[in-house]
């Protein structure tokens, strides 16, 4: 029998000491930790551990559950604890445009997302071949103001159904009602070029054309009420100067907003990410 691998997560009041009594519960059970971070926010006073061990044969881990509980209640300690080869769930909602779908997809058939896609669900019908391609289910789920409620429910029986843990807005053009965005809370992954607030609405990367800027970027972050104002996950920009045509930028700009989603969904399924009053702590 192989060693198995286990991801261990915690959140809790600041306090001494809470790094030691983790780790040495750890060493109590003969864990070896390959890699570990921990952070300690002055603001909120909240302290976070993420840790990957490495368990023998032979380890006991409802024993090891059971004493951790009991250290977690001690500590008023939020914490998971999953193996490694246990991969999230992911649904992939998308629209017309495919370039963060194509790379998701990409990175799982490669093994490296670190998510389970469990089916690829759109409003429109051109993603089909790419559900098609890679052997997944594809859910046609037209939205218009008038079917938005009963497309919603749609989605969150698609949700269940697919045992989905968490949802990705590859370049979903619909909003989520405030409803279903607290529904969804903390398990709902966006993306959009960081160019917002400044250049809402329809071609945004021709509106920063016109107004001549320096860097584009895009940003990954949670779905919340608040209409692209969730806690931030990952970002990145790339600078552009005044030889780049419009249609130049935004390819530009897709590229930047693939790479950055893929790492956002990579760190959510991973466990890295800790929700932390409006933002977030990221161990990447």
């Amino acid at each position: 029998m192989t060693d198995r691998r286990f991801i261990l997560r915690t959140a809790s009041p600041d306090d001494i000491g809470i790094l030691a009594d983790v780790m040495g519960h750890l060493a109590s059970h003969r864990l070896n930790v390959t890699e570990s971070h921990d952070f300690g926010d002055p603001d909120t006073e909240r302290y976070f551990i993420w840790a990957k061990f490495k368990a023998e044969p032979g380890f006991n881990e409802t024993a090891f559950r059971d004493g951790f509980g009991q250290l977690a209640q001690r500590r008023d300690m939020d914490w998971s604890l999953r193996p490694e080869e246990k991969l999230p769930r992911a649904l992939v909602l998308v629209s017309k445009g495919d370039h963060c779908l194509n790379d998701l997809l990409y990175r799982h058939r490669r093994g490296r997302l670190g998510a389970e896609i469990t089916a690829i669900v759109s409003n429109h019908t051109n993603a089909k071949w790419h559900a098609d391609r890679n052997e997944l289910p594809f859910h046609h789920v037209p939205v218009s103001k008038d079917t938005k409620p009963e497309a919603e429910q749609t989605l969150l029986g698609l949700i269940e159904e697919t045992r989905s843990d968490f949802v990705v807005l590859a370049r979903y053009m619909q909003i989520l009602s405030m409803e279903l965005s607290r529904e969804l809370e903390g398990r709902c992954i966006n993306i959009h070029h960081s160019a917002l607030p400044s250049f809402k609405g329809a071609k945004p990367y021709h509106q920063a054309h016109d107004r001549g800027v320096k860097l584009i970027g895009a940003t990954a972050h949670y779905v919340t009420s608040a209409l692209d104002e969730g806690p931030i996950i990952t970002q990145d920009v790339t600078p552009v100067d005044h030889r780049l045509t419009a249609e130049r930028m935004a390819e530009l700009g897709k590229d930047i907003e693939a790479r950055v989603l893929a790492r956002a969904v990579t760190a959510h399924a991973e466990g890295r990410v800790f929700l932390n009053g409006s933002r977030t702590v990221v161990f990447e």
